[in-house]
């Protein structure tokens, strides 16, 4: 496990903030992320929500140069192993089952798994995790809860999604228990049906400053 918690921090600590993603077609989704590796993101989650995702991740993993690209949204080990095979590095879900615990064990690639609770982080901290996702972050407590978190918690670092955006992130990335921060505001479905790339590039370099 020692390992696999080594990989994802590195993965995690190569920008303050991870793009949690969804696209309907690997050309959006290659262009999207080439802008975001220009940006400084270059660690990418495509969430597993639309039909093409699968087909996404493989064109991500193959075409972009500089792109650390995971699956999002994996909810059971078919999703797990699909997300695998077509190349993602990382894996996130926004909880932990033992079914997805135990098939990640099998497998080299490393996991990222959601919390909401401290029973929840108490129970992955007892599986050997160190690096955790909260979520859905604003929701279920925002920064004030997370800083209590880490009073208790002082071996483990979290990753918040859900409901961030440029504004709320330092309130986050300014916490010891923070590795990054999770979010869409980077490339928003808007500009990536304009094909904006050089927004979404310039968005990408504001939050790479973060």
């Amino acid at each position: 496990m020692k390992s696999k918690n080594e990989r994802i921090q590195q993965i995690l600590s190569l920008a303050p903030v991870v793009p949690v993603l969804q696209f309907q077609n690997t050309e959006d989704a290659v262009e999207t992320s080439r802008a975001l590796v220009a940006g400084g993101l270059p660690v990418i989650e495509i969430t597993m929500r639309t039909e093409q995702a699968l087909k996404c991740i493989a064109a991500v993993a193959k075409q972009v140069e500089g792109a650390v690209v995971g699956a999002g949204t994996v909810l059971n080990t078919s999703m797990m192993m699909d997300a695998i095979e077509v190349g993602s590095q990382f894996l996130v879900s926004p909880g932990a089952t033992q079914e997805l615990m135990e098939a990640n064990a099998k497998t080299d690639i490393p996991l990222l798994p959601g919390i909401a609770t401290p029973s929840e982080a108490m129970a992955l901290m007892n599986e050997g995790y160190e690096f955790l996702k909260f979520f859905p972050a604003e929701q279920a407590g925002g920064a004030g809860y997370l800083k209590s978190m880490g009073a208790v918690f002082q071996n483990l670092k979290f990753c918040p999604t859900g409901g961030l955006t440029l504004e709320k992130a330092p309130s986050y990335l300014g916490l010891k228990n923070i590795i990054c921060v999770g979010g869409s505001w980077v490339a928003p479905a808007d500009l990536i049906e304009a094909k904006d790339w050089a927004g979404i590039q310039k968005l990408a370099a504001e939050a790479a400053a973060l």
